[in-house]
């Protein structure tokens, strides 16, 4: 260096660079699982409103079935299998579209994809989780309307 110029050059450490690498992922990873809690919470009360509107829309033939001898168990489990139906077909594409947008943008961008198969299996059964969660309040509800109001219901 010249006197009087500045000193326009830096000395870096790798240890340093790695540990910012490092640091700069972990916040990402942190980012998209809140990302991903928020989306799984806003699918869940969405399958709650829909299994709202079908308790609600149903309550007749909810009162025909206890009418007919249907159990409360019999009704709460009908709307909970309703439930878990809806989020495991969600989940079953959710794996299906996310794992083949993984394969393209691998493809795409010339990285090597590893899908884990237990992170499938994890998927799968979470989102089975979050329909029997959030499948709980329909269901009950379902399954405590009085017959003879649910049969007078228009």
């Amino acid at each position: 260096i010249r006197p009087g110029n500045d000193n326009d050059f830096q000395i870096r450490n790798p240890s340093d660079i790695l540990a910012t690498f490092e640091q700069t992922t972990q916040t990402f990873k942190l980012l998209l699982a809140g990302i991903a809690a928020v989306s799984l919470v806003v699918g869940g009360i969405g399958i709650m409103n829909i299994m709202l509107v079908s308790v609600t829309e149903r309550t007749r033939e909810i009162g025909v079935r206890k009418a007919l001898g249907a159990t409360p168990n019999n009704i709460l489990f009908q709307f909970l299998v309703e439930a878990l139906v809806l989020c495991l077909v969600g989940g079953i594409l959710g794996i299906v579209f996310g794992s083949l947008g993984a394969v393209l943008l691998s493809k795409v961008a010339g990285w090597n994809t590893l899908i884990s198969p237990l992170s499938v299996i994890l998927s799968f059964f979470f989102s089975a989780l979050v329909g029997l969660f959030f499948g709980i309040w329909p269901a009950r509800r379902a399954a405590s309307l009085d017959p003879i109001d649910a049969l007078r219901y228009e």
